[in-house]
């Protein structure tokens, strides 16, 4: 595979920087657009705090079966310009958008057997470059929601509380704080606001994008979707209703939905023996725990069939759970 830096201009004219990676030979070739997710991170879907490697493990894995793939640092971070902070969340959906023409303008790139596929907010930019690009071999949406961004707090916040210990959960209903009203105070302040930037519980915050998840809907692009979907969540994902795998599947209007519902995978695409809360994600990360071997297989066998021939659109809709541990 050949490996190499590459870039692209934001919408605002910000310089984004990624790695490009294409088979060997002129071409030309399939290739992936990998769409991180949320949070200050890097192309690698890398926090300073948090190195996840989703997106470098999933352009690992499409390596093995000769797929290409392109991912970039988020304006701000890593190599990349402009401000993390500034950017809202419609900018980072059109920044997205130049990727995906980015990728199609490499030479050694087939543009009729692209894919793009996203991880958690990346899912929800994912989606929203399918609904209107025909021209997609297919997307793929890892841990991605149905519902509204409030919505999907929401759901988080009550699931994420009942994996606390007990002596913390004691400690909370003792000091009467409900992560219910919390949520909705900032939620009007979010909304009672119209700057990029606001001081949330004393650190500086990215207001415009998180007031542009909390009202984004995707709804009305899955009734949009004319491109294969590929739909995979963890049954542990305490950040995503994995029941929001059916919810796409009765949305989007035609047949060729394919989604899988891992059994003791977390958000971050990692088998667990836990209880998949975000509090057991530093531990697997330091034992360097790679992505769920189901997951990473399912999305690279899709991904090779959506590419492998003209017809893009063939396939058929499956919908299941993957109950076999790694």
């Amino acid at each position: 595979m050949r490996v190499e830096e590459t870039g692209f201009a934001a919408v605002d004219g910000s310089p984004l920087a990624g790695t490009l990676c294409l088979p060997p030979g002129e071409g030309p070739h399939p290739a992936a657009l990998l769409l991180v997710g949320s949070g200050e991170v890097d192309r690698d879907s890398d926090h300073q705090k948090l190195r996840t490697g989703v997106t470098r493990m999933l352009a690992e894995g499409l390596e093995g079966v000769g797929v290409g793939s392109l991912r970039y640092d988020k304006r701000g971070v890593g190599a990349s310009g402009g401000s993390f902070l500034e950017a809202s969340f419609a900018d980072t959906r059109d920044d997205a958008a130049r990727a995906l023409e980015a990728l199609r303008a490499q030479p050694g790139v087939d543009g009729d057997r692209v894919v793009v596929i996203g991880h958690s907010e990346g899912a929800l930019h994912a989606l929203s470059l399918a609904a209107e690009d025909r021209g997609l071999a297919g997307v793929c949406l890892l841990a991605g929601p149905a519902v509204t961004g409030e919505a999907a707090l929401r759901w988080q916040a009550v699931r994420i509380i009942a994996t606390l210990p007990a002596p913390v959960r004691l400690l909370l209903r003792v000091l009467r704080h409900s992560p219910e009203r919390a949520q909705a105070k900032l939620f009007a302040k979010l909304r009672a606001s119209d700057v990029p930037v606001l001081r949330i519980q004393g650190r500086r915050s990215n207001a415009g994008w998180l007031r542009g998840f909390i009202d984004h809907d995707p709804a009305e692009e899955f009734r949009r979707l004319q491109v294969p979907l590929l739909a995979v969540t963890g049954d542990l994902d305490l950040q995503v209703d994995p029941a929001d795998l059916e919810r796409m599947a009765a949305l989007v209007p035609h047949e060729h939905v394919e989604t899988h519902r891992v059994a003791r995978v977390n958000h971050l695409l990692r088998h667990t023996d836990g209880t998949g809360s975000p509090t057991e994600y530093r531990k697997q990360l330091r034992r360097q725990q790679p992505l769920d071997t189901r997951v990473l297989e399912t999305v690279t066998d899709w991904v090779a069939a959506r590419v492998a021939s003209g017809d893009v659109r063939s396939g058929h809709g499956t919908a299941g759970e993957v109950a076999s541990g790694p």
